[in-house]
């Protein structure tokens, strides 16, 4: 049987666990930043539509001989614009011109991977191949990472209030347009770097479950930040290391790990989970009577 150091300790002994270790920490902080801003926004579907439209750019650059990172860039901003074009000129809601934009540039992504040769496996461009990062994806992450930091420790205010009421920041002179592209960039950067760690599809999850986590248990913005990069670092660092033991695949164990803790602060977050809620309830429905 493992001891307990020995099952921390262990996997350091390897060079590419401590690069997937060292990205997926990365890409948690990262994602779990922008989490922040989505879950206030109500933008969750768009990082959902992105992380999809994505695929078609990812084949287009196969082909041209581009990195894929550039093309997944490309084709991200394309469904973001795409998106806001039409709500504009149409009368349709966002959430039903995003459902039909990216399961569109989906589709054709999908079709598109069919009739090319290939030595990149569809699973990882889905899934992610977090034991497979080069030294290059890690300078990737890196550069995403400290410029989403960047940007928030410069702008996070500004954002904030763009997230929160568009209209007031318009009022009082904010470059409200500067700030919906800015954020949809950082985003599309987001998955750009999420792309070989966790692949398309498990990166919706860091860049919802963080800022979830961090709403239900605290009330102020500049805590919330710091709760979901640490929800979203513990639960790369504990996937990593969990995967390495059970021999599983790393991005869907460090999913696992931040639903768990989404489902702990569900129940138990001491203002906005379901037993408070209920003592809440119990307390109104049952006032203590005076002696």
């Amino acid at each position: 049987m493992t001891d307990l150091p020995a099952f921390f300790t262990e996997p350091f002994a390897y060079d590419f666990m401590r690069q997937a270790m060292l990205t997926a920490v990365l890409v948690g902080v990262t994602s779990a930043l922008l989490s922040c801003f989505l879950v206030l926004k109500g933008w969750s579907l768009m990082g959902d539509a992105i992380s999809h439209a994505v695929l078609p750019g990812i084949v287009i650059a196969y082909i041209v001989g581009l990195p894929l990172g550039v093309g997944a860039f490309v084709a991200g901003m394309g469904c973001a614009v795409a998106t806001g074009y039409l709500k504009e000129h149409s009368r349709l809601k966002e959430d039903t011109v995003m459902g039909v934009v990216f399961s569109g540039m989906f589709g054709l992504g999908l079709v598109l991977y069919t009739k090319i040769e290939s030595d990149v496996h569809l699973d990882h461009i889905l899934f992610g191949d977090l034991l497979g990062v080069y030294l290059a994806d890690l300078w990737q992450a890196a550069a995403i990472t400290l410029l989403t930091v960047l940007v928030v420790g410069l702008k996070g205010r500004d954002l904030l209030l763009f997230c929160f009421d568009p209209t007031h920041a318009r009022a009082i002179g904010l470059p409200v347009r500067l700030l919906h592209y800015g954020l949809l960039v950082l985003l599309a950067l987001a998955i750009v770097g999420a792309l070989k760690a966790v692949g398309l599809i498990l990166a919706i999850a860091l860049l919802i479950a963080p800022g979830a986590i961090a709403f239900l248990l605290t009330d102020r913005f500049g805590r919330m930040l710091l709760i979901a990069v640490a929800a979203a670092t513990g639960a790369a660092l504990l996937g990593v290391l969990v995967s390495f033991r059970l021999d599983s695949a790393p991005a869907p164990t460090i999913v696992l790990a931040l639903t768990v803790q989404f489902v702990l602060a569900f129940l138990f977050a001491p203002k906005r989970g379901v037993l408070a809620s209920r003592r809440q309830a119990r307390a109104v429905a049952d006032p203590p009577t005076a002696p």
